[in-house]
């Protein structure tokens, strides 16, 4: 079957394999938590349109706004959360901020031609950015206006199962299988000047590295 494509009625199914409707009902449950196929309320059940596939390779840092771009990929963002508040002792860990100070939280789910692909949640020291609602399209090309273009990053790239939030906001069933990166980047005094917290659709988006032997160094 096609992708969009409707499914037959569960009786119909049923009684064309010769089994019962319970049976057929965790059959497509099942199908519904892999993804393949969608089950709409009053219009029945349908296969799962099978996105495009993302690669991102690692050796340059860019954003997502800067990466879809070059792609010729259009995208638009749903914000979260722009807000200030004190910083956690993670946050303060990673950006070598003092207990009390303050940061700017910024979180939004991410598309690229209409499909969800990531919810990104970043935090930049309010000394940097003390107004997170400046921020409208990409936060690094922020930053490099405010005189902190990240330049240098460490990440580091993880398999994680979604919970009900953040799988509603990617369009993917509860607890499916994600990417999840913690990047935290650097300008080019060294100072950290963002941390992100990325999930990924891993039906969507890949990473991609080039290895290269010592030997070949």
């Amino acid at each position: 079957m096609k992708p969009l494509e409707a499914l037959p009625p569960e009786r119909e199914i049923a009684a064309n394999l010769g089994v019962s409707r319970v049976t057929v009902r965790k059959a497509l449950e099942g199908l519904v938590a892999e993804g393949l196929i969608q089950q709409r309320h009053g219009s029945g059940t349908f296969v799962a349109p099978q996105p495009h596939r993302i690669e991102e390779g690692l050796s340059h840092l860019t954003s997502f706004t800067e990466d879809m771009r070059a792609r010729g990929n259009s995208t638009t963002s749903h914000w979260l959360e722009r807000a200030v508040g004190a910083v956690t002792p993670e946050e303060a860990m990673h950006l070598t901020l003092s207990p009390g100070s303050r940061v700017a939280r910024l979180a939004r789910m991410r598309r690229s031609e209409a499909l969800p692909i990531v919810v990104e949640r970043s935090r930049v020291p309010v000394s940097i950015m003390p107004d997170p609602e400046i921020v409208e399209g990409s936060l690094y090309e922020t930053l490099h206006n405010l005189g902190h273009r990240p330049v240098r990053a460490l990440q580091r790239i993880s398999a994680v199962n979604l919970g009900e939030a953040d799988a509603a906001l990617l369009e993917v069933p509860a607890a499916a299988a994600a990417l999840s990166t913690l990047r935290v980047a650097f300008d080019a005094q060294g100072r950290p000047v963002v941390m992100t917290r990325s999930l990924y659709r891993s039906d969507a988006y890949d990473f991609m590295a080039e290895l290269v032997s010592a030997e070949a160094e």
